[in-house]
């Protein structure tokens, strides 16, 4: 299966994030930290070109701690600035202005040598759909200011939101590309929330995320779902979890809809405890 999204607004938003450029000091990349990869949108290279930049992985607490900490070793390795952040609850949230601060010092001697005052920072930041945005602006902001709402695509024009007086962040609608490379890539967002569930073949995405939690949490798919062994043909693993969870139809028959519904549930519910799909 070959998913694509690339909704109209998203081509607007791409023009309007090249538009507003000039206008900020300092780009945040908000990323998930389940796929700090795959949730990078690599036409964002290519529009904010030379602009200071801070990766941001959210949803940290919702990913492998281990994997997180070898992500944060690979991006500070390669001379990328970049925090472990969960917007949900603030947790990371005060490095975010103390670093952006740090990377921005230089500039501002530069304009006090040249007799101007220092003014509030200005930020961007850019992120694929669903990733968090909203929630980290209003937790920033101290107050709801932008529109939440789990559902990708809630966000469509930009705002100027103060955070206290030491910064100024503008919000932009998320940004997905026109055409994934890698399949995987497309499963990554998909199960991870990132694309409408509505325009998915749901059995797809679950047959994707079994095969790889077999590989990577093994233990954890066993537990969850009460296997002693994981059975080869993905039909049976199927037939396994959906009678376990009662999703069978008039005569017995498994609901495999359903099925992938619950997995990809459990996925995102955490059930089967914290998971990372990029991999190191």
């Amino acid at each position: 299966m070959a998913i694509q999204w690339f909704p109209g607004h998203m081509a607007k938003a791409r023009r309007e994030v090249s538009e507003k450029l000039k206008l900020v000091d300092i780009i945040f990349e908000l990323l998930d930290a389940r796929i700090p990869v795959s949730s990078a949108n690599p036409m964002l290279d290519e529009i904010i070109q030379q602009k200071p930049r801070i990766k941001l992985l959210n949803k940290a607490d919702m990913a492998d701690p281990i994997m997180t900490s070898r992500w944060l070793d690979k991006f500070s390795g390669e001379n990328t600035s970049v925090l472990a952040i969960d917007a949900q609850s603030g947790k990371g949230l005060d490095k975010m202005v103390k670093l952006a601060e740090q990377i921005l010092q230089p500039k501002w001697e530069r304009k006090r040598a040249k007799g101007i005052k220092p003014r509030a920072i200005r930020a961007m930041i850019v992120g694929i759909p669903n990733v968090g945005k909203s929630t980290l602006i209003n937790r920033l902001a101290g107050k709801n200011i932008a529109k939440t709402g789990n559902t990708p695509g809630v966000t469509k024009a930009q705002a100027w939101i103060k955070v206290g007086k030491s910064m100024e962040l503008l919000d932009t609608p998320g940004i997905l590309w026109p055409k994934f490379e890698d399949e995987e890539v497309g499963y990554k967002l998909a199960l991870t929330g990132a694309i409408k569930d509505t325009i998915l073949n749901l059995q797809d995405v679950a047959v994707f995320s079994l095969r790889f939690l077999e590989a990577h949490y093994t233990e954890a798919l066993k537990a969850r779902y009460k296997l002693d062994e994981i059975p080869e043909d993905i039909v049976a693993l199927f037939d396994h979890i959906g009678r376990l969870r009662g999703c069978l139809r008039a005569g017995g028959e498994i609901d495999y809809d359903k099925t992938a519904d619950i997995i990809i549930r459990d996925i995102r519910g955490q059930k089967l405890g914290p998971l990372t799909f990029d991999t190191l």
